[in-house]
């Protein structure tokens, strides 16, 4: 694990976020852009379903601690790649639990630098498997495609990289978190870092109407995939950090 982050503790175990939803910060990763190595730290979302079954968001990597409360928790039913950047972990999880179905975001199983299998496309509404519970929308863009999803009996909004949201105070290196605030994605304005913003740029139509509906559905509190949360004011962040397209 590298240490450019101070973690949010404890890593690799569930922490529940509200109603039959957990989330889970697992260890940093290093992410390639434009020939450098930059550290992110993950977190993956864990639904259940009232059938105990698991919908599980952008999966961190497998841990056998991790493994035995998700067993304890529900049956897993469903794998999601959220967006085309967020699947690294998913042949580990499908093969750990075959019974699973994979989810992934338009041409995932075309760009996916590992072999993926994916069962099913995530299109622009909630499919049967998850209508009820979880609804959704998909934002298309050049740099990535992403699915975000509004959990209903929790209220929250579960989003991947079109908000990141770093606390300065965790990023051990001065000139890293220099990067991170120069390029919009430090608290307590987290958003779409501007590079990921002008790769919206053909598509700002599409996001717009993304965001219109994240708001409309009123979410209370709002997961991300990078850096805080947001527990209270979901709706005044949404409108503050998409104000890029509205």
């Amino acid at each position: 694990m590298t240490e450019s982050y101070a973690p949010y503790l404890p890593l690799n175990r569930l922490k529940p976020f509200g109603p039959d939803i957990w989330i889970v910060d697992g260890p940093e990763i290093e992410f390639g852009y434009l020939g450098m190595k930059l550290p992110f730290p993950t977190r993956m979302t864990v639904v259940r379903f009232p059938d105990r079954s698991l919908w599980i968001h952008s999966p961190t990597e497998p841990e056998e601690g991790l493994l035995d409360e998700i067993r304890s928790l529900g049956a897993v039913r469903h794998l999601i790649a959220p967006n085309t950047i967020h699947y690294w972990w998913i042949p580990d999880w499908a093969e750990l639990f075959p019974e699973a179905h994979v989810w992934a975001v338009p041409g995932l199983e075309k760009s996916a630098k590992r072999a993926l299998r994916v069962d099913h496309t995530l299109g622009e509404t909630a499919p049967a498997a998850w209508d009820g519970h979880i609804a959704q929308v998909l934002v298309p863009g050049d740099l990535i495609t992403e699915a975000d999803f509004f959990h209903h009996a929790s209220r929250t909004l579960v989003l991947t990289d079109l908000i990141e949201n770093f606390e300065p105070e965790r990023v051990r290196s001065r000139m890293y978190r220099w990067l991170l605030k120069t390029f919009g994605a430090a608290d307590p304005d987290g958003k779409a870092p501007y590079d990921m913003q002008l790769s919206f740029l053909r598509h700002r139509k599409e996001v717009r109407k993304a965001a219109e509906q994240m708001i409309a559905w009123a979410p209370e509190q709002i997961v991300i995939a990078h850096g805080r949360c947001y527990d209270m004011d979901a709706v005044s962040e949404l409108k503050r950090a998409f104000r890029w397209v509205l």
